[in-house]
């Protein structure tokens, strides 16, 4: 049943944006444009609101959240997660509903096909980013920087107004295979990717307020919590944010100056080895979680 509620809200909620968004495409007027993004984001937060009604029918359910207060919707935000599930999306839409601007998650090409919700972010202006790997650019050197560039235009649209640019830093959901694949350093994570939120910072440092750094975890849910929460059987969210404020030493040229590209990996990877301890105190607390 939550299953269904799920679907209909978010067919219910994304058809709008859709016809919205083709107004916005075939009328190129900036003040419609801008029309269209508050009705846009007035949809969304429905369907946060919606799934947030979905999630407290769960009884089963708690959510242990720190660090929430001082938040400011008038505030522009950078916000970087760890990615352990589909459940992250939806999580951070709810929980930050009503304290920071509609979040703009950086995505991946391939949800562009989804049916709806890709449509819907389109609408939204929420950047698509396609990830080559090494092998593939080795191949087709002509590609390399696009993603880089694709995030810069992307960013550049956010001047306008309050806006959270959202990053799964890891660039991909953890699982066990990647975590061997990428020989990740850490026990809890795969390696942060730097180059997009470097670029993020670079456009638009002077107007983030801060970097909300939050920790996601489903100590009981760890197998399947997507799943778990769409069936109900979601029993605890964990949740962990800080607000790390944006200095003038985080805003440089990562593509070409190598020592900025090196100390802001270093800066990064330290805040990867904190989020690591801080999961793996959480589910040390929870004892024989699976």
């Amino acid at each position: 049943m939550c299953i269904v509620l799920a679907i209909a809200i978010t067919i219910l909620c994304s058809a709008p944006i859709i016809l919205a968004g083709l107004v916005k495409l075939l009328i190129p007027l900036p003040a419609v444009w801008r029309s269209v993004s508050a009705f846009s984001n007035r949809m969304m937060y429905c369907w946060c609101a919606g799934l947030a009604a979905l999630l407290h029918l769960n009884p089963h359910l708690k959510w242990n959240v720190e660090g929430i207060e001082g938040l400011n919707k008038k505030h522009w935000y950078l916000l970087i997660c760890n990615h352990q599930s589909w459940a992250d999306i939806v999580v951070l839409c709810v929980l930050f509903r009503n304290h920071i601007p509609m979040n703009k998650y950086f995505l991946k090409q391939q949800l562009a096909w989804v049916p709806f919700l890709g449509l819907a972010c389109w609408a939204l202006d929420m950047p698509f980013m396609r990830r080559y790997s090494r092998s593939y650019l080795i191949r087709h050197p002509q590609r390399r920087g696009k993603d880089i560039e694709t995030t810069r235009r992307s960013c550049e649209k956010f001047r306008a107004h309050p806006s959270t640019v959202v990053n799964f830093v890891e660039g991909s959901r953890f699982t066990e295979a990647k975590h061997q694949e990428t020989h990740s350093p850490y026990k809890h994570l795969l390696p942060p990717k730097a180059a997009g939120i470097a670029i993020a910072l670079n456009v638009l440092g002077s107007q983030f307020d801060k970097i909300l750094n939050v920790t996601l975890c489903y100590p009981e849910n760890t197998r399947r919590p997507f799943l778990d929460m769409l069936s109900g059987k979601l029993t605890c969210i964990e949740v962990r944010i800080s607000l790390v404020p944006v200095t003038q030493i985080m805003r440089g040229d990562y593509i070409n100056d190598k020592s900025f590209k090196h100390d802001f990996q270093q800066w990064l990877n330290e805040l990867w080895r904190d989020k690591d301890g801080q999961i793996g105190a959480i589910k040390a607390g929870y004892g024989s979680a699976e």
